[in-house]
């Protein structure tokens, strides 16, 4: 049976339980991943551009990049442009469900170590600067450049070992 627009619409209005049920399912596909819980909890923080990011997990920028566009398709991060560079954020609104579940993952970073580690590296990245002033200083540009000379050596010590 084929519906008209005009027929979901009416569907909204008698089940928004079941819509928040999605939204809810929605919430924790995106927490089953440590990679988008270690994002949330640095953006928990603080906005970040990738490259910070990139920088505390020691992951590569496709990568951060993958999960953030999978948790902003979600609505659980937005991200707004600063000069050449978007900075990824927690929405000012949230679910409930997500609040509660981001209150969780702050009481886990007490007891777990890769998410005090995290903490810890962003705080030594960013000192007291706002991530704004560290954009201005052209922290990314060092952070690529940085990440990119760790990269060669890797790939130069295996090729040294496998002579």
């Amino acid at each position: 049976m084929h519906r008209q627009p005009h027929e979901y619409n009416a569907l909204l209005i008698f089940f928004p339980a079941y819509f928040d049920a999605v939204k809810l399912i929605s919430i924790y596909k995106c927490l089953c991943d440590e990679t988008r819980l270690r994002i949330l909890n640095l953006l928990a923080v603080s906005p970040l551009c990738v490259c910070h990011i990139q920088s505390v997990l020691r992951k590569s920028q496709v990568v951060i990049s993958q999960h953030l566009a999978y948790l902003r398709e979600r609505e659980l991060v937005t991200g707004k442009r600063y000069q050449n560079w978007m900075l990824y954020s927690l929405p000012e609104r949230r679910p409930a469900a997500l609040d509660a579940n981001l209150q969780c993952l702050q009481d886990a970073v007490q007891t777990e170590p890769v998410f005090r580690k995290d903490r810890e590296r962003l705080e030594k990245l960013m000192g007291a600067k706002t991530v704004r002033a560290l954009l201005d200083e052209g922290c990314c540009a060092r952070i690529a450049a940085s990440a990119a000379g760790k990269s060669r050596r890797k790939i130069l010590s295996k090729k040294e070992t496998a002579l």
